[in-house]
């Protein structure tokens, strides 16, 4: 039952997520966060789907990770890898997102975005299952080269940046600032999902301890 709580935290806050960077995607020319602008230049220069890359780039940093330090690989770090990628596809072709007319409701429709991301991700953190791809690399280079994580993030996003811009990805005004939108956002989202799932889990250790 413990484990299907907290499989219950990952699977829906990888939904969440995914469909947070769905939202996001409709949106794109208003700029969006630095991975994905990867994935979209990649999808518009060689094909594919922007699922597919995700799958890709998330593979080969799970690579990464292996070379670098696997303590940062666990279940939910291969199930992010395989499933977010699926999840956008499947959202993007099903279409079902929030319209608003004119730029003040785009803006609205990516925040929405921005914020569903937080929140998705700060729940499937909470899991316990691990870190994704991304995290997980982030974390084994900061441990290898004694960098803070926060300056790994900056150095690694600024470089996903750059490429992805060169490639002909969507960047503008949100592209800077999606981080200190959605930062908090998954922090708030980690902390409560955290005591949630605790909360849960001590329902059931004490059913269990319950007499017959």
């Amino acid at each position: 039952m413990s484990h299907l709580i907290k499989f219950g935290f990952l699977l829906t806050g990888l939904i969440i997520f995914s469909y947070g960077i769905s939202i996001a995607i409709t949106v794109h020319h208003l700029g969006i966060h630095p991975w994905d602008v990867l994935n979209i230049a990649l999808f518009e220069k060689i094909g594919l789907t922007i699922g597919s890359w995700n799958i890709m780039i998330g593979g080969m940093l799970i690579i990464g990770s292996l070379i670098l330090d696997r303590k940062y690989l666990h279940i939910g770090t291969f199930l992010n890898a395989l499933l977010v990628g699926p999840l956008v596809d499947f959202f993007l072709w099903v279409n079902v997102f929030p319209q608003f007319p004119h730029l003040v409701g785009e803006i609205i429709t990516l925040l929405i975005g921005i914020i569903l991301m937080g929140i998705g991700g700060g729940m499937y953190s909470a899991s316990g299952f691990g870190a994704g791809p991304r995290d997980g690399f982030m974390l084994s280079i900061s441990d290898k080269t004694g960098i803070s994580i926060s300056n790994v993030r900056i150095l690694l996003e600024s470089c996903v940046l750059v490429v992805g811009w060169l490639i002909g990805g969507p960047v503008f005004v949100f592209t800077f600032i999606y981080t200190f939108i959605q930062s908090p956002l998954f922090q708030m989202s980690f902390l409560y999902c955290t005591k949630w799932k605790n909360h849960l889990l001590s329902n059931v250790r004490t059913e269990r301890n319950l007499p017959l």
